[in-house]
């Protein structure tokens, strides 16, 4: 095509730009309709129903335009047909960096995950829906395509740190996937000044080497402020900042009275010793146990978890907005609730000394820990005592205090309980997670990894149990008669692939495993429990779970491998997942001899909720990440025990064994040798000392930096390190 035709084919204004975005996708339809035949560019604008001169022309600047760009080609005779070899799929853009993204399409095995170079990406960002078409030939191994219609964007709002000059102003995103800056006018600063943490609302999307326009919408506040930085983290993720009108002035009219009619209808559990046990720090309490000895030898178990379906009636405005959060979120200094604090942290609650409506689930166990009866529905319980787990495991070393003897018994049965679900294939997965000291202004003080005991272990077996058995006895009630649409949460088998990878990561620390010999779980099992208070525990169980499937809710019963479960639900938490709620309503509504629900709705409502889990997970995780960034920032020049937790060619991961904090030294700042990769060994060689840093070596390292804004940590070797 010559350079003239292309000079008389620009268009001249954005509105122009705009239309001509609008008519490719027809002018592409059009010809994959009519794929194998050439059409004129009159026949082109004959199909099209195109008139007027000033359509004309934009409707040609577009056929061009997609000439240029290899989707479309002109035949001999001066017609133009789609390439046959090209398909119009849809999918989600995956930015993996500034350079190329991959198109994850949607519904269908036909085709891999398809290659996109940037500047075929037509100005889309990472999560965006797109129409994507195949292109002759492969980048690498992997199908490459080129994005001609953008469908859906996933945002437009971005959370970033301003940056100044004389004319104008460009916000520097904090979304890692975001590789352009944002343009501001300096009319649509909205008063932010320069450092400012902003939210920008893009006018203009990027187009070929044109950055994306934007006007701010909101000031957070000064970059590296404790509140501005995590505001920044809440609008980075689209999570709420308040509760929207009327809500909460919704939830301060429900009554808090319990009827006798309401009591009537329920199994009466006040007179059964009954308590709590929960962080010290806990304002919502979702869960109580309560314990009977019986007379044949036998105890009555109850796991009470709060009715909030009975507050929460369906079509109301804080159903809606329930819906809408799915699930609360819990960062480092805040929690952000699903439901309004009447509810959460008091009607809901299960305070001690207050009467509260619970759905329960009770089982009779024999000494053995085996179920011999068990028993679902709607009850009222009185809370003798809230323990924290503090007071509960004093309890158990001492067997001293105030239901001691209780708290005993059911830990004799949560163990029994344990064992028999290891035995069974449960995998034994144990992360290490931190809390963080902080003073007033939110400054980190210490970092103090969580520990994890028998009375952590108490509540988490009997919370199991029920989840199990809700689900199961759902499943055989299907079975009775037709199946029932439930929600379940599932845990597929993890791929075999992902286990070969991480068994060579393993045996690097000097761990083997025979995943065909002895099974996945076995291998896991006994792998977790050898590296038990070793420098590498933490790195290699963060990557066990990474290398499992993730675990979601869907209305289809699949099992769940790490518990190994074959049916398993969320029935324990209504408080603060919305899927408990659904378990809960469906649960009374099957007992109460219900008919099944529509499947499709309830599968639609899984799938938002697990969205809605991964924005909350990723979320406290950068909360956690940039506390860890802001501890380390103070803590420069000492040096730090760590174990090498990853080996790229452009740096090697460090975790520091005191925090748990990960950063990474530079290759460019080992200036005592050039250091080569050495890929399939995972170190680095010094060419002329022949230095080796592995997988696995035990380093010291030294603060070289940290960058709030990217939550970074950048590291050295220490001179004892060398």
């Amino acid at each position: 095509m010559s350079r003239k035709r292309k000079s008389k084919s620009k268009p001249k204004s954005r509105e122009s730009k705009g239309s001509i975005k609008k008519i490719e996708p027809l002018i592409i339809q059009f010809l994959s309709q009519n794929a194998g035949r050439g059409y004129q560019v009159k026949q082109i604008l004959k199909s099209l129903g195109v008139r007027d001169a000033k359509s004309k022309k934009i409707v040609t600047d577009a056929i061009f335009r997609l000439e240029d760009s290899g989707v479309i080609k002109k035949l001999r005779n001066g017609s133009y047909c789609i390439e046959l070899d090209l398909r119009t799929l849809t999918g989600t853009v995956d930015s993996v960096n500034a350079r190329f993204a991959y198109i994850i399409l949607d519904g269908t095995e036909e085709v891999e995950d398809i290659w996109v170079s940037a500047k075929d990406l037509l100005g889309a960002l990472d999560d965006d829906k797109v129409k994507v078409v195949l292109k002759p030939g492969k980048h690498g191994k992997r199908p490459e395509g080129k994005v001609v219609e953008i469908l859906e964007r996933n945002r437009e709002e971005f959370v970033g740190r301003l940056e100044m000059s004389t004319r104008y102003g460009f916000v520097v995103p904090d979304f890692k996937k975001m590789f352009h800056d944002i343009y501001v006018h300096l009319s649509d600063l909205k008063g932010a000044k320069h450092n400012d943490k902003v939210i920008v609302k893009i006018t203009q999307w990027p187009e070929r080497d044109k950055k994306p326009e934007g006007v701010i919408t909101r000031v957070l506040g000064k970059a590296g402020e404790h509140n501005a930085e995590i505001h920044s983290i809440i609008a980075e993720f689209g999570l709420p900042l308040e509760f929207p009108e009327g809500i909460e002035e919704h939830a301060e009219k429900i009554s808090d009275k319990i009827t006798s009619q309401e009591m009537s209808k329920r199994k009466d559990f006040r007179n059964i010793t009954t308590f709590t046990i929960d962080p010290f720090d806990a304002k919502d309490f979702d869960d109580a146990l309560s314990i009977k000895p019986l007379s044949n030898g036998n105890t009555e178990v109850g796991v009470h978890i709060a009715d909030v379906t009975h507050y929460v009636a369906l079509d109301t405005p804080l159903e809606k907005e329930a819906v809408n959060r799915a699930t609360s979120v819990y960062l480092v200094d805040r929690t952000i609730p699903m439901l309004p604090e009447r509810l959460s942290n008091g009607l809901c609650s299960l305070r001690p000394e207050e009467e509260k409506l619970t759905f329960s689930a009770v089982f009779e166990l024999d000494p053995n820990g085996d179920i011999q009866k068990e028993w679902f529905g709607r009850t009222i319980i009185f809370s003798d005592r809230r323990f924290t787990y503090e007071e509960a495991q004093e309890r158990l070393e001492n067997q001293k205090g105030d239901f001691s003897e209780e708290i005993t018994a059911l830990d004799i049965l949560a163990k029994k309980l344990r064992k028999k679900r290891f035995n069974h294939g449960a995998v034994n997965f144990e992360t290490v997670e931190v809390k963080f000291r902080l003073d007033e202004k939110g400054i980190p003080l210490g970092v103090v990894p969580k520990e994890r005991k028998d009375a952590h272990m108490l509540i988490e077996e009997f919370m199991l149990l029920a989840n199990k058995r809700v689900a199961e006895f759902i499943y055989n009630k299907a079975k009775e008669a037709t199946p029932l649409t439930f929600v379940y949460r599932t845990h597929d088998n993890p791929d075999p692939e992902k286990l070969d990878t991480f068994s060579n990561f393993a045996r690097r620390f000097g761990h083997q495993l025979d995943f065909e010999k002895r099974g996945v779980s076995k291998s896991l099992n006994g792998l977790i429990e050898n590296i038990e208070g070793k420098p590498e525990q933490n790195v290699l169980q963060q990557l066990a779970i990474r290398t499992m499937a993730k675990a979601r809710y869907t209305t289809d019963t699949k099992g769940h491998f790490g518990l190994a479960f074959p049916h398993y639900t969320h029935f324990t938490s209504p408080i603060r997942r919305y899927p408990d709620m659904m378990v809960h309503r469906l649960l009374q509504h099957y007992l109460d001899k219900g008919k099944s629900v529509d499947k499709e709705e309830y599968e639609e409502l899984c799938n938002h909720s697990s969205e809605r889990e991964k924005r909350a997970a990723d979320a406290e995780r950068a909360s956690i990440k940039y506390k860890q960034v802001q501890f380390m920032s103070l803590v420069e020049n000492k040096d730090f025990a760590g174990i090498v937790s990853g080996v790229t060619e452009w740096g090697i991961y460090v975790e520091i064994t005191e925090t748990k904090c990960e950063g990474m030294v530079r290759i460019s700042d080992m200036d005592d040798d050039f250091y080569e990769f050495d890929e399939q060994n995972y170190r680095v060689i010094g060419r002329r000392n022949k230095r080796m840093i592995s997988l696995g070596d035990a380093v010291t390292v030294n603060v070289k930096a940290t960058d709030i804004d990217r939550r970074t940590i950048d590291l050295i070797f220490s001179e004892n390190d060398q």
